[in-house]
């Protein structure tokens, strides 16, 4: 038995702030201590992506048999198009009670129900410095019409206002520094590396 339980860190921010970069980091510099939890989807794989590494990839049916069940940390329906995305339980507590931080990367909705079950759970919203910045971001990728880059930063704006409820707020213009930050966050909150 581990002599302290893990902690739970909640990590939000906008679509284009480089949550799963300074992710990435994160999960290297505490490869024994630290561990993401795999979040449940209804939306089918895209080319690569493995069940139960990338996403759980569950049915319509039987994420809503699960979520009715209460086996849900979290979940909500993401961007309006009718796909459920959620944590489980099971991919939280066995971890936490192992000694072992487990770190969610979830919406602003997904964090306000993890505080009901986790009020103690450590919260950091990555943003970059400006809106301006953060439109930049989503027009380099390339990848989206306008029409999705323009759903994306109406849903920005809303999470931006919900910024100051967390315990900390970490700019993400250079991701080295965004890093570094949570890494003081974390040593200071006695999560060993």
């Amino acid at each position: 038995m581990p002599s302290r339980p893990g902690q739970l860190v909640v990590l939000s921010g906008p679509s284009g702030a480089g949550k799963s970069t300074v992710l990435d980091a994160l999960l290297a510099n505490y490869p024994r201590h630290l561990r993401l939890a795999v979040s449940a989807t209804t939306r089918p794989p895209r080319p690569g992506e493995v069940d139960g590494k990338d996403y759980y990839f569950l049915s319509p049916e039987e994420f809503q048999r699960r979520r009715q069940r209460g086996d849900f940390l979290e979940c909500c329906e993401v961007f309006g198009r009718g796909h459920w995305y959620g944590t489980l339980h099971s991919e939280v507590g066995p971890s936490l009670a192992e000694g072992i931080s487990v770190i969610l990367e979830i919406d602003v909705d997904g964090a306000r129900q993890v505080l009901r079950h986790y009020p103690d759970a450590m919260t950091i919203f990555l943003r970059p410095s400006t809106p301006a910045e953060l439109e930049r971001r989503l027009r380099s990728r390339g990848t989206e019409t306008e029409e999705a880059i323009q759903r994306r930063l109406q849903v920005a704006k809303r999470e931006l206002e919900y910024a100051t409820t967390y315990r900390w707020q970490i700019i993400n213009d250079h991701v080295d520094e965004a890093v570094e930050q949570i890494n003081i966050i974390f040593n200071a909150q006695g999560i060993p590396s």
